[in-house]
């Protein structure tokens, strides 16, 4: 008889989603399913919550009535992953999300102090492997904007291949809009 190491149960999006609906989770607890992982979220210290709500608000106006601008809500990326970003922009009305989570976004962004290696390692190539065709980390340890572009795959699996940090007094526009937002609108 052979003898294996113990492994990680892993589940897919359609198992978690059961979960949820047998009310085997906590109604306050904040979770989100990574590459199989179902994950507990860190808690927000007030920065945290104010860049996210910061982001929200200018993202609202740059986009318009053309997308939904969605906080800390699901995504159905892939069959293993529904993470909830502290901002999502999708295409469409909030109401089109009736009956199923979002499949894509325009844009998705990451707040991040404690998650910052996280969210560089494991969510960025997440969002490349989905197509996700920009990706932004609001980098509260350095005060700055990371904006991931142009999703690829390689050897070393999917990552993007533009990266572009921008600091205080300087500006990015969305791939998906023409709006300049200023780095200093989106930090706390």
């Amino acid at each position: 008889m052979e003898l294996r190491a113990p492994e990680a149960r892993r589940w897919t999006r359609a198992e978690y989603e059961r979960l949820i609906d047998q009310g085997l989770f906590q109604p306050d607890e904040r979770l989100e399913l990574v590459n199989g992982e179902i994950l507990a979220v860190t808690p927000q210290k007030s920065a945290h919550a104010t860049a996210v709500r910061a982001i929200q608000e200018v993202l609202r106006v740059a986009f318009g009535a053309k997308a939904d601008v969605r906080p800390q809500l699901p995504l159905a990326l892939t069959p293993d992953s529904a993470p909830e970003p502290d901002v999502a922009v999708v295409a469409g009305s909030f109401r089109d999300y009736r009956d199923a989570h979002p499949t894509n976004a325009l844009l998705i962004v990451e707040v991040a102090d404690a998650s910052l290696r996280f969210d560089r390692k494991t969510k960025g190539p997440l969002y490349a492997g989905a197509g996700i065709p920009e990706y932004w980390i609001v980098n509260l340890v350095d005060r700055i904007v990371e904006i991931y572009r142009e999703p690829i795959e390689t050897a070393d699996g999917w990552h993007y291949r533009l990266v572009h940090r921008a600091a205080p007094g300087d500006s990015v526009t969305p791939l998906a809009t023409e709006m300049v937002i200023a780095v200093t609108d989106v930090l706390p």
